[in-house]
């Protein structure tokens, strides 16, 4: 398969159309992002590396990150983190109280903001520093030392997140928070203003497409089913009331955050990431949904 003729033809198809996305203004550090910045790199199991336009510049992953936490959760915690949130799609966008009520405070996936604070309440649990062990984790998945959080992005959030603030305090009303709601949101806030590049997304992503374990040194960081599982996930949940879009067009198991970034899974074969920081009404990269959907239709390549 020629990847890299077929994304730079797909990258300049999509480069050049009209952008009907918005960048996240909510978050008020995320607005001052060039929303003109495009980059796409993809990494092989079979070591293959191919980047094109702003594949190279760090930008912040935002729920991206929630596959991560997720996955070092489940590391730690096993099947018993099922007893805490389900498995099923939303329907709903990311940060709605209206299932946390009629599901009695269980979020109903942890892709959701519900789903990623109970993952992080669970690693305030069982980490003993839940920021340096959480960061420590990501860098040896990635092998980059010098991975690390956004103090700038990570202070934005924490002035502008009153949802997740209500969020978590309602599901500790129903018990299904165990430490104390500041303590959680701060660790949550932070994991979300993890930067990477394209390239380093790429990269880190491709354990999950490698069944659990790292190309580089085959070192096993999660089970065949714990990989299967949360591939699963990504296709179901990854982009939350746009998910079931996402599988009807792309095709692959994928995470979006809302600084643009999407990365996707191709078992055994590839992770890929994009970026663009311009977001549609779902809350997902306007080019990077429209890149993934061509380069999987001209590479005839997904997991249907």
């Amino acid at each position: 398969m020629n990847y890299k003729h077929i994304i730079a033809e797909v990258y300049q198809e999509v480069k050049n159309i009209e952008e009907k996305g918005q960048s996240a203004s909510y978050i008020p550090e995320l607005s001052k992002v060039n929303s003109e910045n495009f980059g796409i790199h993809i990494s092989t199991v079979d070591n293959f590396d191919f980047g094109i336009g702003n594949y190279n510049e760090k930008f912040s992953i935002q729920s991206i990150a929630k596959v991560l936490s997720l996955s070092l959760a489940y590391k730690l915690l096993g099947e018993k983190i099922w007893e805490r949130l389900g498995v099923e799609p939303s329907g709903t966008s990311f940060n709605s109280l209206v299932q946390l009520e009629v599901d009695n405070g269980i979020p109903r996936n942890p892709f959701i903001n519900a789903g990623a604070i109970v993952i992080s309440d669970i690693l305030v649990s069982h980490l003993e520093n839940p920021k340096e062990d959480f960061l420590e984790f990501v860098r040896t998945l990635s092998d980059n030392p010098d991975l690390s959080y956004s103090d700038k992005i990570s202070a934005s959030e924490k002035s502008t997140g009153h949802r997740n603030i209500a969020i978590c305090n309602f599901m500790k009303s129903y018990g299904n928070i165990l430490n104390d709601p500041s303590e959680v949101l701060d660790f949550y806030f932070d994991l979300c203003s993890l930067e990477m590049t394209c390239k380093e997304l790429s990269k880190l992503f491709l354990f999950l497409a490698n069944g659990g374990c790292k190309v580089v040194d085959n070192k096993r960081i999660l089970t065949k089913s714990q990989s299967k599982r949360i591939n699963a996930l990504m296709q179901t949940c990854g982009f939350y009331d746009e998910s079931g879009e996402f599988a009807f067009k792309v095709g692959l198991p994928g995470k979006s955050g809302i600084g643009g970034g999407i990365v996707a899974i191709h078992p055994n074969q590839y992770a890929i990431a994009v970026w663009s920081p311009k977001l549609n009404k779902k809350g997902n990269s306007y080019k990077g949904m429209r890149f993934l959907e061509e380069f999987t239709t001209k590479s005839e390549q997904s997991i249907f």
